[in-house]
């Protein structure tokens, strides 16, 4: 039987590394997890590709490791532009620290409840616990299609009820409730120019992050009073629904000097962010620029992570995060639980703001108004009321902006 991979140190380095036919592979500095991430995909792809056995899996079976990775290949470019795939490779680790070895063949509703209770361990919420093992039975379901395993443990598998409320000892997540505007104007000045502009903006639209993030000028449609963003990639796009952010007056303002580039690039730019926040550095600086660090000199030659030309919607929580926290920094002699405690009582989400648009005009226009603003309703409601929806849009947003 063949010996399978393993992860180890190299000595004169300090990284992580193994052998595979006779070739020395090293993933970075040993013992870290992004070092362990790296060895696992390669023992992967190449347990996959090798149809090579491992420990107690069949000659000509598959791991679970193999067929783990061969459904990431496949989501790969199947959710490209997503940031569903990144939602997959976490799904996929109680996989890889669990049942790497595992014959695919031999993956029941035991194992399946072990990877659940894996994400529990870890004080993740029930209903993210439900979601990862949801991905997990998604990967299963496309293994059996592409048969890499039989259609009777998919099966049993789906037997297995999801956590339910009370019965398990996964905490529940709260609600995700409207941020009001005064915290919302408190926050806007401890954040960059651009951050505070995309916060400004969804607040009016009532458009998810992601749609904020990944907005283009070719998407705004300016030709009349009221204009219109078409958004081809959304949430709900893959169900056949279409996704139109109806832009008034007041949110107009706030787009038209991002509109004034190539098409195709992102509105919202972390570089340019950057670029501010450091314009602004050095506009309040006091030391004079003949004395100490000259702009520009103290730059990291190869820093980690550079910014990119979009923002995600983690960056971008993350963002308002920090601005949360210039807002209303933390005491001091804080313990741990304490400091972590007071950062969610005094920190808001992006996504906050989308319920906050929606309850101010459920307020004022009653809920079909707020189910047409942010795109909630049916795609048979949509086709048969579409010039109604578009019309009754069209007028809230003139009048709030």
């Amino acid at each position: 039987m063949a010996r399978q991979p393993s992860y180890r140190l190299h000595k004169a380095s300090g990284q992580g590394m193994t052998t595979i036919r006779g070739k020395d592979h090293y993933f970075g500095p040993y013992d870290l997890e992004s070092s362990k991430t790296k060895f696992r995909k390669l023992l992967g792809e190449y347990l996959l590709s090798n149809q090579s056995p491992t420990f107690n899996a069949p000659v000509t079976g598959y791991s679970m490791s193999g067929v783990s990775m061969a459904y990431l290949r496949f989501a790969e470019s199947y959710y490209s532009g997503s940031s569903e795939y990144v939602n997959l490779e976490l799904a996929m680790n109680p996989i890889s620290e669990l049942y790497a070895d595992h014959p695919a063949t031999k993956f029941g509703p035991k194992e399946y409840r072990a990877c659940r209770e894996w994400w529990v361990r870890r004080g993740v919420s029930r209903q993210y616990a439900n979601k990862q093992t949801k991905r997990l039975k998604r990967m299963l379901k496309w293994a059996v299609g592409e048969s890499l395993l039989p259609a009777d443990s998919l099966v049993a598998i789906q037997c297995v009820e999801p956590l339910k409320r009370g019965r398990t000892t996964a905490k529940e997540t709260p609600p995700i409730l409207p941020v009001p505007a005064a915290i919302v104007n408190a926050t806007l000045p401890h954040l960059s120019k651009v951050v505070a502009d995309m916060v400004r903006l969804q607040r009016l639209l009532g458009s998810r992050p992601g749609e904020v993030c990944k907005l283009t000028p070719s998407m705004v449609d300016r030709t009349n009073e009221v204009w219109e963003i078409h958004l081809e990639e959304h949430k709900t796009a893959h169900k056949g629904k279409s996704r139109v952010i109806y832009v008034g007056p007041k949110a107009q303002d706030i787009l038209r000097p991002y509109l004034l580039r190539a098409g195709d690039a992102f509105c919202f730019s972390p570089k340019e962010a950057t670029k501010q926040r450091l314009e602004a550095k050095r506009a309040t600086r006091v030391t004079p620029e003949s004395c100490g660090n000259k702009p520009g000199s103290n730059v990291v030659r190869n820093p980690r992570k550079e910014p990119g030309d979009s923002y995600d919607t983690q960056a971008y929580g993350h963002a308002i995060k920090y601005g949360c926290r210039k807002a209303w920094p933390a005491p001091k002699g804080l313990l741990k639980p304490e400091l972590l405690k007071w950062r969610q009582s005094h920190s808001w989400a992006p996504n906050q703001l989308r319920h906050s648009a929606g309850t101010d005009i459920r307020r004022q226009f009653g809920l079909e108004a707020a189910s047409v603003i942010l795109g909630h309703s049916e795609v048979g409601v949509t086709q048969i009321y579409a010039e109604a929806d578009r019309a009754k849009a069209i007028e809230i947003v003139g009048r709030v902006g």
